[in-house]
């Protein structure tokens, strides 16, 4: 049987997953068939970006969990095809979230 941690992991997966734009819009912007600053993308990842932040707030995750979640290298491929810019304020928002409940979990 799965630890209460493992749980909360999966569940906080899944809600990311469902609103994850990196699976299917992603691609069409390196295909050329979106743009980065098409409108609809933007909502999407908008959504994703407080999708996340919700996730990250499940409760029951531990630090290892949390680590398994960590969304830089999420991030970092939305910046580099310029979906989001570095400093776009959901961007922070999403990283201070993360460092937040990075610090108050229980191993």
């Amino acid at each position: 049987m799965d630890s209460p941690g493992e749980q909360a992991l999966q569940r906080a997966i899944s809600a990311i997953l469902q609103a994850d734009p990196l699976i299917k819009l992603l691609q069409q912007v390196r295909l050329g068939r979106m743009k980065p600053t098409d409108a609809g993308l933007r909502a999407v990842t908008g959504s994703w970006l407080g999708t996340y932040e919700k996730a990250l707030a499940t409760d029951g995750l531990t630090r290892s969990g949390l680590r398994r979640l960590d969304p830089a290298p999420r991030l970092a491929l939305l910046i580099e095809s310029g979906v989001l810019a570095h400093d776009d304020q959901a961007v922070n928002g999403l990283r201070s979230a993360f460092a937040k409940a990075l610090a108050s979990a229980p191993e």
